[in-house]
């Protein structure tokens, strides 16, 4: 396995800290970080997050904190665009303290402390990292100051809300978690609202109303909305034919899968994965230029 060393992105051993904003558009090797964790903030897109010998769907919003030794890789990304944050836990300052005696202090410090933001708290990481990637870059009189100012602020909300979503999740939040986990564990199974909501004990009625509360769309179309994005790598990572990425994707019409797929994305399937496969070689080719 792969090892990664915090020294590959900053030579400077009195302030370990680096952020950048990043992301894949093809899968990596596994690896594992010696010497520094890693919290990630995925900012657009999707991928198959590998952690050690499990698989886990990652989507726009979610926060990850890989800690050192652990194995990890990104599988079958689709417009995956990542904020990463490395760093060693020492920066933290004593006036941390609270902090680090807190149970909320797990935010960085284990991967089952996963994290899916509201769009609220999105909005407001966003900010936030946007403005340590400036001090970073900029590194004006008293940026480290500011970076651990602006890092802890980060690592208070994400306490926060993790505290929040554990602690003070409500009854329909949590079926709501269990509906989301399932479609995304079984989203090219033939699923029905019906079938769906058998995995929690409301109906199917009250499935629909409260998954439109919050996420302003029904399971159905959050289900058609996660194989779609699968199709997306599917097209650019593999061979696979139309017919058989419809069936991979959970379709069993791929006339159906087409209209569907143009509908979204205004273009065929195949002239998507045309349009991709050219990016890719005018890509590869402004890199042998350079």
């Amino acid at each position: 396995m792969k090892i990664v060393n915090l020294e590959w992105f900053t030579k400077d051993e009195a302030f370990p800290f680096f952020i950048q904003y990043g992301g894949h558009d093809e899968d990596t090797d596994l690896h594992k970080h010696n010497g520094f964790t890693e919290m990630v903030i995925v900012l657009e897109g999707n991928a198959t997050h590998i952690v050690n010998s499990e698989s886990f769907f990652i989507k726009k919003g979610d926060v990850i904190v890989l800690n050192e030794g652990t194995g990890h890789a990104y599988k079958n990304p689709n417009n995956f665009k990542i904020c990463n944050i490395m760093y060693r836990h020492d920066i933290l300052p004593s006036a941390a303290q609270d902090l680090r005696t807190s149970s909320e202090y797990r935010i960085l410090h284990a991967y089952s402390s996963k994290l899916s933001l509201s769009i609220s708290s999105f909005k407001y990481v966003l900010s936030l990292i946007s403005a340590m990637i400036d001090e970073h870059k900029r590194k004006l009189k008293g940026y480290q100051a500011m970076l651990i100012s602006q890092f802890l602020s980060l690592v208070v909300n994400l306490s926060r809300q993790y505290d929040i979503t554990e602690k003070g999740m409500t009854r329909n939040q949590m079926y709501l978690t269990n509906v989301i986990s399932y479609i995304e564990d079984h989203y090219n199974e033939p699923l029905t609202i019906e079938k769906i909501a058998a995995q929690t004990d409301i109906s199917a009625r009250h499935l629909n109303r409260i998954f439109q509360t919050y996420y302003q769309m029904t399971p159905i179309s959050y289900l058609q909305t996660i194989r779609l994005e699968r199709a997306c790598s599917l097209l650019t990572q593999t061979d696979l034919s139309i017919s058989e990425i419809s069936g991979e994707c959970g379709f069993n019409d791929s006339n159906y899968f087409t209209r569907q797929f143009t509908r979204a994305y205004g273009q065929s399937p195949k002239a998507y994965r045309l349009s991709r496969i050219s990016y890719q070689h005018e890509r590869n080719g402004r890199r042998v230029v350079l």
